[in-house]
């Protein structure tokens, strides 16, 4: 094994400025979302929509460690996936606790602005995903990036239909059902991000080993 760490350890890839600025626009879109779910879920009372908030939240921080590491080695880039997909664990069990609790409760969510905030964030996640699908696949950094903006797609078309569910039933259980659905997403997400960062560690020790 010679002096010189691999190319994986070491050097960083070529920055790709199309994807810079596709997450720099995510980050943007997602921080405005973030404000716009979280007052809407306090005048809505649902816990759908202040999960969706949650989850461009997280997702803002993702494109943003997703920038910051854009140009480091694969080492960094990986360990960053990590700290990523731990997140998005946590966030997953916060909800599905937080929706349990919900769940004990008997108010309504207002219907209609479940829906209407539903439908602009979904035109939103819709537009980063369309930008992102392209650069889907590669380390666990992308996949999680990838992972979230799907997600959150996945969460917008959910939340409409809880709240057309909402209004159907006068009851809050369509909204809990989302909620948890939201849960599940980020848990099993979670999961398929840190799966990746492990094997993207082997390939590096592997890479290192052959040196």
């Amino acid at each position: 094994m010679s002096g010189c760490c691999s190319v994986a350890t070491c050097q960083a890839p070529p920055p790709d400025p199309s994807y810079r600025r596709i997450l720099l626009i995510a980050l943007m879109l997602n921080g405005a979302m973030f404000v716009v779910e979280a007052v809407a879920s306090l005048f809505a009372g649902s816990i759908s929509l202040q999960a969706d908030a949650l989850d461009f939240l997280g997702d803002a921080a993702n494109y943003a460690v997703g920038l910051t590491v854009l140009g480091m080695a694969v080492r960094w880039r990986t360990r960053a996936a990590i700290g990523k997909g731990l997140v998005m664990g946590t966030f997953g069990l916060y909800v599905a606790g937080n929706t349990v609790w919900h769940a004990l409760s008997d108010g309504v969510p207002r219907s209609d602005l479940m829906s209407g905030i539903g439908l602009l964030a979904l035109a939103i996640n819709v537009g980063v995903a369309l930008l992102l699908f392209r650069h889907r696949t590669g380390d666990a950094n992308r996949l999680s990036v990838w992972l979230c903006t799907r997600n959150d797609a996945i969460a917008n078309v959910a939340v409409i239909l809880a709240g057309a569910g909402v209004w159907l039933t006068g009851t809050h259980w369509p909204d809990i059902a989302v909620a948890a659905v939201i849960a599940y997403l980020g848990l099993t997400s979670a999961g398929q991000v840190l799966r990746q960062a492990r094997l993207d560690n082997r390939a590096i020790g592997l890479s290192a080993f052959a040196e």
